[in-house]
C-alpha cells in the first residue's frame, strides 16, 4: 500500500514538472519575440508596437525596453525553476536561479511602471491602473518568495513562488488570452484604442483570475500560507 502510494506521488510529481517544462516551451517564442523588442528598443530600431515609443521619450522609452528585454525571461525561468526540481537535487543552484528570477522580476516590475508613471498606457486610466497592480502584485511576490526563503520557511516560500509563477506568466497569458478571444469572436468588444468591453476587463483580467483561482486551490491545502 505504502509502495502504491509513493508510486502515484511520484507519477503525480514528474507529470507537474513535465507541465512545467511545457508551458516554458510554449512561451518561449513569445520570449524571444520581447527579447527583441527590447533590445531594438534599446538601440532605438524598435519597429513593432511602436506606439509605446514616444521621440524624445528617452527615460519612458528606456523602461519599456528593460521590461520587455529582462520581462522575457520569466516565462521561461519562472516554470522551470519550479519543474526542474532543483531544490532537492541541486540546491545550490536553485538558489541561485530563484536569486536570478526574483531580480528579473523586480527589474520587470520596476520598468513597467515607470513606463506607465511616465508616458502611460494606451488605454487609459484603466489601463494604468490595471497594469500598475499587475506590477506591484509582481514585485511583492518576488520579494515575498525570497524573503521567505532566506527565512527558511519553506511552506509558504513554496507558495509565493506558485504566486509568482502566475504572475510572471502574466506577459504571455495577456496576448494567449486575447489571440484566443479574436480566434474565438473576431475581436468583439475590442478595438485599437483599447477601451472595448473586452479591453476593460483584460486590464486586470490576466493576472488576477488566475491568482484568485490560486488561492482556492492554495486554501484547499492543510496549512496555511
Amino acid at each position: 500500500m505504502q509502495q502504491s502510494l509513493q508510486k502515484t506521488t511520484a507519477k503525480g510529481a514528474a507529470a507537474k514538472a513535465a507541465a512545467l517544462v511545457f508551458l516554458a516551451l510554449l512561451a518561449a517564442p513569445f520570449s524571444y519575440y520581447a527579447a527583441v523588442f527590447g533590445i531594438e528598443g534599446l538601440g532605438g530600431s524598435a519597429k513593432r508596437d511602436s506606439y509605446l515609443f514616444v521621440p524624445g521619450a528617452v527615460w519612458s522609452n528606456a523602461a519599456i525596453s528593460v521590461h520587455m528585454l529582462i520581462g522575457a525571461a520569466l516565462p521561461v525561468l519562472a516554470p522551470l525553476q519550479l519543474g526542474l526540481g532543483l531544490s532537492g537535487r541541486l540546491p545550490a543552484l536553485h538558489r541561485w536561479l530563484g536569486r536570478l528570477l526574483v531580480l528579473a522580476a523586480c527589474v520587470t516590475a520596476a520598468g513597467g511602471l515607470a513606463f506607465t508613471a511616465w508616458q502611460g498606457t494606451i488605454g487609459g486610466w484603466p489601463m494604468d491602473a490595471g497594469f500598475s497592480v499587475y506590477g506591484l502584485l509582481l514585485l511583492a511576490a518576488a520579494l515575498q518568495t525570497a524573503r521567505l526563503a532566506q527565512q527558511g520557511q519553506t511552506a509558504r516560500h513554496r507558495r509565493w513562488a506558485l504566486r509568482l509563477l502566475v504572475l510572471a506568466m502574466g506577459s504571455w497569458l495577456y496576448r494567449v488570452q486575447y489571440g484566443l478571444w479574436v480566434l474565438a469572436t473576431g475581436g468583439a468588444a475590442s478595438n485599437p484604442q483599447f477601451t472595448g468591453g473586452f479591453d476593460l476587463f483584460m486590464n486586470a483580467g490576466f493576472y488576477l483570475p488566475w491568482l484568485l483561482l490560486l488561492e482556492l486551490v492554495l486554501r484547499r491545502r492543510p496549512s496555511a500560507p
